[in-house]
Formats: structure tokens, sequence, C-alpha cells
């Protein structure tokens, strides 16, 4: 017998958009400096360089930051650009999918002939019983829903210049250059994603402030294979093999670790209850 599944309480009547094409399209030659607004200067201020509070109230942090953090971070980006260090590239693109049980089933075509690939999560034990899937059309409704697949990178380079660095004793260059290899690779993920909200008609819901957008002030969620709501890292390769990742030069070793390292994926999710949440 069948386990029954504990379905979440997640609207179904939510309208589904209709997406500008079927299947993936690249995005080459993404300039470094429209990346600007999205990178997480919390993040890299403070995390991936260094920067503590020390004590410092917030806005007491952010004025001594300007003054001593912002010109590193000006200085980074310039030398970034001028030497082409980072070369931001995308895949993205649109799939007719359902769901079934805890299942999210992409298919080949919007009338579900063929199935493409079947993306099992998990679910919440307690709580409100979420699970991904429930954010789209069940197989039991007849309706056809949409999913979003992308892959980002700012390129093999990025990280060979930084392990040159590193080699060279420049430690502290080093440092720099890889934490912005790493968030500049997030705020192209939150671009690419904006994109994808904008073709799908509500990037209008969208948070005015840049760096709200980075809390998910906007509709729907935008998940990787690896955190707690689709924790399994070996969904990543069937997900690049549709997206066409390769072209990009991004592959999959066999520890589950894309390369270029400065590369992250994700599935898009444009149901307006979709937030992250830990299972």
């Amino acid at each position: 017998m069948t386990e029954q599944v504990i379905r979440s309480d997640v609207a179904t009547d939510n309208p589904v958009p209709t997406p500008p094409f079927w299947g993936t399209r690249v995005l080459e030659h993404i300039p470094v400096r429209a990346l600007v607004p999205y990178i997480n200067k919390t993040m890299l201020y403070q995390f991936q360089w260094g920067f503590k509070k020390a004590g410092r109230k917030k806005d007491e942090y952010w004025q001594w930051a300007k003054q001593e953090v912002d010109p590193i971070f000006n200085q980074m980006l310039a030398r970034v650009e001028q030497e082409q260090i980072q070369t931001p590239q995308a895949v993205y693109g649109y799939f007719p999918c359902q769901s079934e049980g805890n299942d999210i089933i992409l298919y080949k075509d919007p009338e579900g002939n063929e199935e493409l690939q079947r993306f099992t999560l998990p679910r919440q034990d307690g709580k409100k019983h979420l699970c991904i899937a429930d954010f789209f059309r069940s197989v039991d409704s007849g309706e056809m829903d949409v999913i979003g697949l992308q892959v980002v990178t700012v390129g093999q380079h990025a990280s060979d210049v930084a392990r040159e660095w590193f080699n060279e004793d420049r430690y502290t260059d080093y440092l720099y250059l890889h934490g912005l290899n790493v968030e500049t690779t997030e705020a192209l993920a939150e671009w690419v994603h904006k994109q994808i909200r904008a073709e799908l008609g509500f990037a209008g819901e969208d948070d005015r402030d840049p760096q709200a957008l980075i809390k998910q002030g906007y509709r729907g969620s935008r998940y990787s294979f690896g955190y707690p709501a689709c924790p399994n890292l070996e969904d990543q390769r069937p997900l690049l093999e549709i997206l066409g990742a390769d072209r990009l030069g991004i592959t999959m070793a066999d520890e589950q670790q894309m390369h270029p390292e400065e590369s992250t994926s994700a599935i898009v999710c444009h149901h307006p209850e979709a937030k992250y949440f830990s299972v």
C-alpha cells in the first residue's frame, strides 16, 4: 500500500505565468558593473574579508566601512574590470512541470508527453509539512506549471588568478579577490533571477532596494541543491545537463563539486508562498 503524503496547505490557485520561451538561453558578456547593486556587502565585508563590527553599532559600522572598506572594494572592482579577471556568464531556461507527492516532474514539451527529469525532495516532518514540490501544480490538477532553471559562473580565470596570487604569497590580495569572486557569483545569480521574474511578468513586485532583494524581497524563491530544502547535491548533475552548462565550461566533478569553483545553480519557483525553509 502506497504511503499517503501529508501535503502542506500551500495555495493551488495562484496564476501560472507564461514563459517567453521553452528551453534554454545563454547569457554572455555580462558587465561586472551591472552586478554591483546585487553584491551583498555584509557578506563580503564582514564574512569574506573579515572586517567585523568590533563593537560598532550598525550605522557606525557602515559609516566606518564607507571610509575604510569601500575604497578597497572600488579598487578591486576596477582591477577585475580592467584585467578582465571575471567573465560573468549564465544559462537559464523554462520547462513545463508538475508535482507528484514529493517529486517535481519536468517534461520535454508543454503537453507533458514525455518526462524529462524527476527531482525527489524532502518534506518537513511537522511544522507546515512543506516541500518544494508543493509550489507547483500537481499531476492530479490536470494543469501544467512552469519551473525556471539557472546556472551562473564568473569563470575559471577568476579562480586561476586568485590561486596564482595565493601561490605568490599575496595573501591579502588573494583574500580580497576570492571573496569578491564568491559574492559576485551570488550577485550574478540574483541578477539572472531578476531577469526571470521580469520575463514571467512579476518583477514589479520586487522591493526597490537592491539590498532588500538579497533578503528575498521579491515573489517566489531560488533554491540551490545542497541546502536544507533540496539537500541532494547529485541532483545538480541532471540540472546542468538539462541546461547544457558545458557550453560555458561548467561541469560536475566526481566529488559533487562544480567547476569552475565560482559557479552556482538553482531551480526557480514563481509561487508567491515559496520562500526559504528548513526540513
